[in-house]
């Protein structure tokens, strides 16, 4: 209670005012309801009382009494009572991720059951699965890179363009992760979004962490290398890699555990600026008094329920 006396407040307080003109309008209007008033003046009210039928004056409940209820009740939703902060939309929003995934024949081995390529589809699942609602775009690439996809929040749609890459269609084989990343960067800047990369691979080429320092400074990276532990400790290519982009590294697990570390990360990755005060609003409750101004209406059907004027 302390805390709701502490934070209540109108969100438009400027139309409580308009409580000024409701008033003067009851006024008005209770004076015209009182049809004996004129008769005061000349005949005494003790006689007055035994010659007036159905004297409306009584009545506890008139339409100018309901008229001004339904009026203050109006005002208040208008001026916006609050008392709790609630975050905005656009603050909540997940940043995208533009995934970039290595399609080459060294991704077809079986050192990870089913394939190497079939395990990081299968993680991909997983991830999207526990970052439900978050934008991701796919890029395949070999010995050239594609944008297959754009960030949607649509996993089933992702899920569905990485299960029919294969390395067969790719038109030539190599390794460009320079290119791909490059190209991710610009699909994430051209969203003004923000976002992160997240490049699956198995191992890199020599030479493309040359490649790779140009890039550094973009979009955070993280490279979830699908290969078993003692390949991806073995090979130096892929460390440079992950130091010229600054990249966090996680390697594949038999265990959730991989998926639960990108997925904490890629939660950390920066977002589309928002405008000071747009993170934290408070939330509108006057919308809550709609039910009763509603029940106020009801009263009108009542046969003989009019406002003179």
């Amino acid at each position: 209670m302390t805390a709701f006396l502490e934070n209540f407040h109108f969100l438009r307080p400027w139309a409580l005012l308009l409580t000024l003109p409701a008033l003067g309008v009851w006024w008005v209007s209770q004076q015209a309801s009182d049809t004996t008033r004129r008769w005061r003046r000349v005949i005494d009210p003790e006689l007055l009382k035994h010659l007036v039928v159905g004297d409306r004056s009584r009545r506890l409940l008139q339409p100018h009494h309901l008229a001004l209820a339904g009026a203050f009740l109006a005002i208040l939703a208008v001026a916006g009572p609050t008392w709790q902060r609630e975050k905005s939309p656009f603050a909540e929003q997940a940043a995208p991720a533009m995934i970039v995934l290595k399609v080459a024949p060294t991704m077809t081995t079986t050192d990870l059951a089913p394939t190497r390529l079939d395990r990081a589809r299968q993680k991909l699942a997983d991830l999207l699965r526990l970052r439900d609602g978050m934008p991701a775009g796919l890029i395949a690439y070999s010995g050239t890179a594609h944008l297959v996809l754009p960030p949607t929040p649509d996993r089933d749609v992702v899920l569905g363009m990485a299960g029919a890459l294969s390395p067969s269609i790719m038109p030539r084989e190599g390794d460009q992760l320079a290119q791909a990343v490059k190209r991710a960067a610009e699909v994430l800047r051209d969203g003004s979004q923000g976002g992160s990369i997240l490049v699956v691979a198995d191992t890199v080429a020599p030479g493309q962490a040359t490649a790779l320092k140009a890039l550094a400074g973009g979009p955070p990276v993280i490279l979830f290398a699908v290969a078993p532990p003692q390949v991806v400790a073995a090979d130096a290519n892929l460390a440079a890699a992950v130091s010229a982009l600054d990249a966090r590294e996680v390697v594949a697990t038999v265990d959730g555990e991989d998926v639960a570390t990108i997925a904490r990360r890629l939660a950390d990755a920066p977002g589309a600026p928002v405008a000071a005060g747009d993170a934290v609003r408070w939330q509108e409750t006057g919308w809550w008094l709609s039910p009763v101004i509603a029940l106020l209406i009801l009263f009108w059907f009542r046969r003989g329920w009019v406002i003179a004027s």
